[in-house]
């Protein structure tokens, strides 16, 4: 079994002040895998003392160095990229090969992203012509806090981490304990890459210690949360007593318009994507809204697609899912099926129980529910596995009444060939996304979301703006 029980601080790795053994399971045989220590607020504290040292030194440090430096994490991925895949695929369960190809490769993907928009970033620029002498400055924010989840954990911790050392903060980084290796081994790619000592900093923790006490440390200047609607207002009354800045990424209940004059590929896009990462991702379409003429036949179609999706071990190569993280979502998961078959709604493929073949492992059977009605349970609430809700609609105002009834407000999905309906309807739906007939966001394009999915904005140049303070200078001498 691995042993972890070190925490990155100051540039090295450290024994924790008062650390408790908390095992990681391997989710594809529910053995442990490895053994992490929790910190407490004292390793917290520690985490922050060297951030803020390092913080006057590393902002003042010219933009083009700083870049240089942390653009060299871009090497220590080439050189480990298959160790950081498996040990994500280990932790949370993501098999190797969607590990290797969608999970491991977020790291160079949006830290490419940010480095193209710094290099048009303006750090000090004129407010106007309007204004001789008026300047705006792009400033670092401080101390960071990064508070990071399990399901997506190298694509969270780029976004957040990548983006805050750019521009010029200091971070501590509280990763999930359910999937801590891969961040310790990010912890390892900023050593090597000469982050200098106390810019980068990673104690393991759980919510109620380390991530509490890094929400209310007075010399910690800003939160980055990733996870639960929950958790995220528990961290912001934490961060109240402050007055840092808070970013939250949220939950979601995305919904997933499909007319009837869709593409053919359309159906088999939508469910594919649900189950994804075993529908553990924030942003899955999992509110399916098709539109009466083609309802029957997508529902028919959806089924086949769930009962033909694989299941199996992490570590099998194929195009399979694998399990959920845990027991506890595990058994959530199971409790929102039976919820469904309780309140009616007519289940396709899937349900309760283990796949078949299966007798241990947190693995859940792709699940469909057609004839889902406004206000069910499995239509409100986030499921976070692999379960798809499909409700008819007649009209196009219909359509987007069911869409927008949500609190949440990360990502829905149009899927249609009428352009004009498509623009339409992408301005109508409340969302901090909306993706359409399966083109993917462009490059630096903005993650987050509305209402209680948070509002934070996470990727390219409005990710590094996260963490910078814009400052109004008057009187500028001309040079």
């Amino acid at each position: 079994m691995i042993e972890k029980r070190d925490f990155y601080i100051n540039g090295a790795w450290v024994k924790p002040i008062a650390g408790r053994d908390c095992l990681v399971i391997d989710p594809s045989t529910e053995e442990p895998c490895a053994v992490i220590s929790l910190g407490s607020e004292a390793d917290t504290n520690a985490a922050v003392a060297a951030a803020k040292a390092a913080f006057p030194k590393w902002a003042a440090t010219p933009p083009a160095e700083r870049r240089a430096i942390v653009a060299r994490i871009l090497d220590q991925y080439e050189a480990r990229k298959h160790e950081l895949a498996e040990a994500i695929s280990m932790e949370m369960g993501a098999p190797i090969d969607f590990a290797l190809s969608e999970q491991a490769t977020c790291l160079p993907w949006h830290t490419s992203n940010f480095l193209r928009a710094f290099d048009r970033m303006e750090w000090v620029r004129p407010l106007g012509d309007h204004a001789p002498g008026a300047m705006i400055t792009l400033e670092p924010i401080g101390v960071v806090g990064l508070i990071t989840p399990w399901n997506w954990p190298m694509n969270q911790i780029a976004l957040k981490a990548i983006p805050a050392m750019l521009a010029g903060c200091t971070c501590v980084l509280k990763p999930s304990e359910e999937s801590p290796l891969n961040a310790m081994i990010f912890a390892e790619f900023c050593h090597d890459a000469g982050i200098p000592p106390g810019v980068f900093n990673l104690v393991n923790g759980d919510g109620a210690g380390v991530g509490a006490a890094l929400s209310s440390h007075p010399d910690v200047e800003m939160i980055s949360f990733t996870g639960s609607t929950r958790a995220g207002r528990a961290i912001s009354k934490a961060a109240a007593e402050t007055l840092k800045r808070v970013t939250l990424e949220l939950g979601g209940k995305g919904a997933n318009l499909l007319f009837a004059d869709a593409d053919d590929r359309a159906i088999e896009r939508s469910v594919r994507r649900m189950m994804d990462n075993s529908g553990q991702s924030c942003n899955a379409p999992s509110r399916l809204l098709v539109e009466r003429p083609v309802y029957e036949q997508t529902v028919a179609r959806a089924a086949d697609l769930a009962r033909a999706t694989r299941v199996g071990p992490a570590s099998d190569h194929g195009t399979h899912i694998g399990p959920v993280v845990n027991k506890r979502q595990w058994d959530q998961i199971q409790g929102y099926i039976q919820k469904g078959i309780d309140e009616g709604a007519r289940l396709v493929a899937g349900g309760p129980g283990l796949p078949e073949g299966f007798n241990r492992g947190f693995y859940v059977k792709p699940t469909v529910f057609a004839d889902v009605k406004p206000g069910m349970t499995i239509e409100r609430e986030e499921i976070f596995g692999p379960v798809l809700s499909i409700i008819p609609f007649e009209t196009e105002d219909e359509a987007v009444a069911i869409a927008n009834d949500t609190p949440y407000g990360l990502t829905n999905y149009v899927q249609s060939q009428d352009g004009a309906r498509r623009n339409r309807l992408a301005r109508r739906l409340r969302s901090g996304m909306v993706e359409m007939n399966g083109k993917p966001r462009g490059a630096g394009a903005p993650f987050g979301g509305v209402k209680a999915s948070g509002r934070a904005r996470e990727g390219g140049h409005w990710g590094l703006e996260e963490f910078l303070e814009v400052k109004a200078i008057s009187g500028w001498a001309a040079e």
